[in-house]
């Protein structure tokens, strides 16, 4: 049930029912192998309160599937996918072990998180107890072999879960020979670059766009074209007119970076039908696609290529924890040999330990659980927050509040320049950072705040955290007075 529960993505705007497409996520989940014969699907209840659906919709689905032989009930086991079923099919692709294998923001110079820090998870709600005893089982049952250089690719059993969670909780069908692991978000892009980019080469990125990739990306000799981002995200058709030949598109389509807005439909077809058309590539970076706060959650682009146009890229560390330094990268099936030659020079340098630590945390079901947990805490915190700058009355700030992320984007005064802003706060301790900063080929860019909530652990101290941003405005205000 773990690998199922709350994960299941569905599309309110989509011209198959909810309850048909609830229907065929679980049955294409069966026929993989990724719910096994006799696994406990959710309550109707629990399913339909995560998907915030009707319950009648998810027994209209559970009736589908148990008039065709897939899933049965029980009076005290509950549903449960049928142990009658012929799985010759899903016998093809390995199963997850669910016992333990036997084999933002610019870092900060300080490990201590402040007030306002980007893309920090929530640590004092990491389940760290869970984790170690996991740690400490996996490190029992190390074997020998297990000592030397880790496989270049990443560890077997955290590709299988990686193809499994992403298939329920993203959308994304893929299977483990697909997902290459890295370490961390630097090292995807470098291998991405390495592999697919040759100097020279155009790539679209978001304008604006976190600067941590455009820095990247430059290093490798590449030509990083700002496109501008509305209100419905990337502008696909400005790319097209101008930079049409680009060999690639860096995109974050479920909560656009630093915006927050998410990609529309129409903009995703239109950015798919220009790769298939120019044969170049389409980068996504789901960096907090997980976190979502109003409706449904939108599901990855990937799980919209049918012509296998779109690297996945995810990342373990605002879901987990950053010192983990595991992300991946899913590569379509025709770049599979290049990418295979790239790691024989770049090869994954993740410690095995904790990448078969990680491959636990998910089977074990403790995943998906911190996941749901996060979600509800960061939605609190995230109100928290935005009420508190609603309240001060000192500055006419205006809170930009979307669907989901882990920060929030705050607009600041014509009078104020956010870079000042952001230097003087970096000064008192506290890591908010400058919208103006994000943008790289935009003349006089809007200014404003980006601060991240994660952290913050009380209503006290988001009123807290407020105070001491409205002294630095006080530091930075060019004419007293003016607000």
């Amino acid at each position: 049930m773990a690998a199922l529960h709350s994960f299941l993505v569905v599309d309110p705007a989509a011209k198959e029912p909810i309850y048909r497409q609830i229907y065929q996520r679980i049955k294409m989940a069966i026929a993989d192998g990724v719910l096994a014969p006799g696994e406990r699907l959710p309550s109707l209840r629990g399913l339909a309160s995560d998907l915030n659906v009707a319950r009648g919709t998810v027994e209209a689905a559970y009736g589908l599937l148990s008039g065709e032989g897939y899933i049965e009930n029980s009076q005290q086991g509950g549903t449960r996918v049928s142990r009658r079923l012929n799985m010759a099919k899903s016998a093809e692709i390995p199963k997850p072990i669910l016992e333990a294998p036997r084999h933002a923001g610019m870092p900060l110079p300080s490990s201590q998180l402040l007030p306002f820090q980007l893309g920090a998870p929530a640590l004092d709600a990491f389940p760290l107890g869970q984790w170690n005893r996991l740690l400490s089982q996996c490190a029992r049952q190390t074997r020998r072999e297990e000592l030397s250089h880790p496989a270049p690719q990443g560890y077997p059993a955290l590709r299988e879960a990686l193809a499994g969670y992403l298939h329920i909780s993203r959308g994304i069908r893929c299977a483990a020979h697909q997902i290459f692991i890295a370490a961390g978000y630097r090292s995807v892009l470098s291998l991405i670059a390495n592999a697919l980019l040759n100097r020279g080469d155009e790539v679209w990125l978001e304008e604006p766009c976190f600067p941590f990739p455009w820095h990247v990306l430059q290093d490798f000799g590449v030509n990083t074209v700002p496109i501008p981002v509305d209100e419905q995200g990337l502008c696909v058709e400005k790319g097209v007119r101008n930079h049409a030949q680009a060999r690639a598109a860096l995109v974050t389509p479920a909560h656009q970076s630093p915006l927050g807005l998410g990609l529309s439909l129409p903009r995703r077809m239109q950015l798919l039908a220009w790769a298939q058309r120019q044969q170049s590539w389409i980068i996504e970076d789901d960096y907090d696609g997980e976190f979502h706060y109003q409706g449904h959650p939108l599901p990855a682009l990937k799980s919209l290529d049918q012509l296998d146009r779109v690297l996945y890229v995810g990342t373990f560390s605002k879901v987990l924890f950053p010192g983990l330094r595991i992300a991946y990268v899913v590569v379509p099936e025709s770049l599979l040999p290049q990418f295979h030659q790239t790691m024989r020079t770049y090869p994954c340098v993740c410690p095995t330990l904790m990448q078969a630590t990680t491959a636990q945390f998910i089977y074990s079901g403790q995943f998906y659980r911190h996941l749901k947990k996060m979600r509800s805490l960061y939605a609190q915190r995230r109100l928290w927050l935005a009420q508190a700058l609603q309240r001060q009355t000192r500055y006419r700030l205006t809170t930009e509040l979307q669907a989901g992320g882990m920060h929030l984007l705050v607009r600041l005064p014509e009078c104020f320049d956010d870079a000042l802003v952001e230097r003087e706060a970096r000064v008192q301790g506290l890591a908010l950072e400058a919208l103006s900063v994000w943008y790289h080929g935009t003349e006089n860019p809007p200014h404003g705040l980006i601060l991240g909530f994660t952290n913050v652990e009380s209503e006290a101290m988001a009123q807290n955290w407020v105070e001491l941003l409205l002294n630095v405005l006080a530091r930075c205000s060019p004419v007293a007075g003016e607000r």
